[in-house]
């Protein structure tokens, strides 16, 4: 029993909240859905492996905020994707959870309606119809796992997920990462270590036993076998950049001494670009030119991207928000986003038709 004078002295409430299972119940997974979902990760299990020679692009806007302009991003991201597959594999960014320094704005499903009134149970049902919606056009989706519970929830339709780097320090996600279905990147700390993103994948690889909820909500003992397919996400920190020759290297050689394969994501985002989203171009080109020169590492890269280029505050009336603009981080627009992978289309095509030659004729061992 409980005692009113020594507990919850700073909670106003406990709302009652869906189960997973419920949530789940309201807006299914179909088999033909599951599918794709299950062909998303497999793709990139296989990149992972090296037995698919293409980098996957994750790419999509800073934080999802209005459905129906996401949705349209993600049409004309399916169009771009079917475009370069022959070289990329193409995954959208649905970011839900906003992680924060202090204060502001925690993401869709927090506060679908961003005024405060914490719609949760909202947001997460609208959220999860979205996911469905985009692997309903073909498209892998990518989120960052921040709420302990959320998995629970929408985990089923994603194809990887991130572990952010205010996080990637932490016990609790480096545990709810080991028993993620979907391949899962940890970026490197704000500072700009890499330490925490590579202890964070040995620990993810590893079998644990935490606390969690089950499908009907009910509070359980969750165990875990690991996720082998844990990499580390280069995202640049500690005021400098770390997508250079010299950074991918030192990443390569503690991923090494680990053993750990050495798989690489660089994020062209975030400290990578000085928070200013028009040099992404930038550093994709970089990256793009490591991958010809031979590199093997580098298996992906992420971008931050929108409708409309910039970003935006949070008006106090949510009618006056520009259509396609980001409310979180700053983004490239559409018409750059397209120009961007295209060019490193044409740049790495014969470099990826060069090694997909490789795998299907292989050197002979004397």
């Amino acid at each position: 029993m409980s005692h009113a004078s020594t507990e919850n002295l700073n909670v106003i409430a406990f709302d009652a909240m869906p189960s997973p299972g419920e949530i789940k119940a309201e807006r299914p997974l179909t088999d033909t859905l599951a599918a794709h979902v299950e062909a998303g990760r497999d793709t990139i299990k296989a990149i992972l492996d090296r037995k698919d020679p293409r980098p996957m692009v994750i790419v999509g806007p800073c934080s999802i905020h209005d459905p129906v302009a996401g949705l349209d991003y993600a049409r004309r991201l399916k169009a771009l994707a079917d475009e370069v597959a022959d070289t990329f594999y193409v995954v959208m960014r649905v970011y839900f959870e906003k992680p924060r320094t202090t204060v502001g704005w925690k993401g869709f499903i927090n506060d679908p309606y961003m005024d405060d009134s914490f719609r949760i149970e909202e947001g997460m049902r609208r959220g999860r119809q979205f996911l469905l919606d985009v692997v309903a056009l073909g498209l892998p989706a990518a989120s960052e796992t921040l709420d302990p519970i959320a998995p629970q929830y929408y985990g089923d339709l994603l194809a990887w997920a991130a572990i952010g780097a205010r996080t990637t320090e932490s016990q609790t996600h480096r545990e709810i990462a080991s028993g993620l279905s979907s391949p899962v990147g940890f970026k490197n700390g704000t500072d700009g270590s890499l330490d925490a993103a590579v202890n964070g994948c040995l620990s993810a690889s590893q079998a644990h036993s935490f606390l969690g909820v089950n499908e009907r909500g009910e509070t359980c003992i969750v165990r875990t076998r690991g996720n082998r397919y844990s990499h580390v996400v280069l995202r640049g920190g500690g005021g400098r950049p770390n997508y250079d020759t010299v950074s991918v290297s030192l990443a390569e050689q503690a991923l090494t001494k680990a053993r750990l394969p050495a798989n690489l994501v660089i994020d062209c985002s975030h400290a990578n670009s000085w928070k200013k989203p028009e040099l992404q171009p930038l550093v994709m080109r970089d990256v793009v030119g490591q991958i010809r020169a031979g590199n093997r590492s580098i298996i992906g890269v992420m971008i931050e991207s929108f409708i409309e280029a910039g970003n935006q505050p949070i008006p106090a009336d949510p009618a006056e928000l520009r259509y396609g603009c980001s409310v979180t981080d700053g983004c490239i627009g559409w018409e750059t986003t397209a120009l961007m992978l295209r060019e490193a289309r044409e740049a790495l095509r014969e470099t990826i038709a060069k090694r997909r030659a490789g795998q299907q004729n292989p050197i002979p061992l004397a």
